[in-house]
């Protein structure tokens, strides 16, 4: 469902992303791991299409800047970007209308009350806390049901509650046949639920893992994660 095919992006000299490929199935979650600067959020951007690259991303077997490509996709980047003078309500009527959904209203019901946003449904974009405004980004982001989804450190300033509901949903998702995406240098916070893994260390992939292959060989994922991180910094 998601093909990210030699993606290279660069600012100036330095390279951000070199040359990365990795697939991603339905029904798969995959999570992007490694240390602030590796070039997680820069790839996620490039799938988003709010970058351009050199290489080739495809969703759903068409091009992500496509049309056809952005219906399918969902993405909730890491710092939430509301509008100010929308209320809550106003920001998943806006999602609603720009895809021109139907049904869609039940849906954001759930959604909200599921986030414990149910109440702030008149509370203004400029109004929310960081963590309710990341609540807001992510029923925005899932509204469409979209069959890809992009995820940038999604549980960062989210409370308790919030997190266990965003768990939920992912795993939700994958059953329902979506292809998800995670960027995040926290493991344990995905320790439960990943199927597939890609370590980034300056701005490439060291290494690439499925739950199954770690399991088998008994080789602990963090203990990988640190040897490739900390190990490769130890030759800098």
């Amino acid at each position: 469902m998601l093909s990210v095919r030699g993606v290279t992006k660069k600012y100036g000299k330095l390279v951000a992303n070199d040359n990365i490929s990795f697939e991603i199935n339905a029904d798969e979650i995959s999570i992007l791991l490694g240390p602030n600067g590796a070039g997680k959020s820069t790839i996620i951007k490039c799938i988003a299409g709010l970058l351009k690259f050199d290489g080739s991303i495809f969703i759903n077997g068409n091009e992500n800047k496509s049309l056809l490509a952005k219906r399918d996709l969902g993405y909730i980047p890491e710092l939430p970007a509301l509008y100010d003078m929308l209320t809550v309500w106003e920001h998943l009527e806006f999602i609603g209308r720009a895809y021109s959904l139907q049904n869609w209203k039940e849906r954001a019901e759930n959604m909200l009350e599921r986030f414990e946003l149910d109440d702030k449904k008149k509370k203004l974009g400029s109004e929310l806390s960081k963590g309710m405004q990341q609540k807001v980004s992510i029923c925005c982001g899932l509204l469409p049901n979209p069959r890809v989804i992009l995820f940038d450190e999604p549980m960062v300033g989210l409370d308790p509650h919030a997190i266990k509901e965003l768990k939920n949903l992912i795993v939700e998702k994958k059953r329902e046949g979506n292809a998800i995406l995670i960027s995040t240098h926290m493991l344990d916070s995905v320790s439960e639920f990943w199927d597939s893994t890609n370590i980034m260390i300056n701005g490439r992939i060291a290494a690439r893992r499925t739950r199954r292959e770690v399991e088998g060989s008994r080789e602990n994922l963090e203990d990988l994660f640190f040897q490739i991180t900390e190990g490769d910094k130890s030759k800098l």
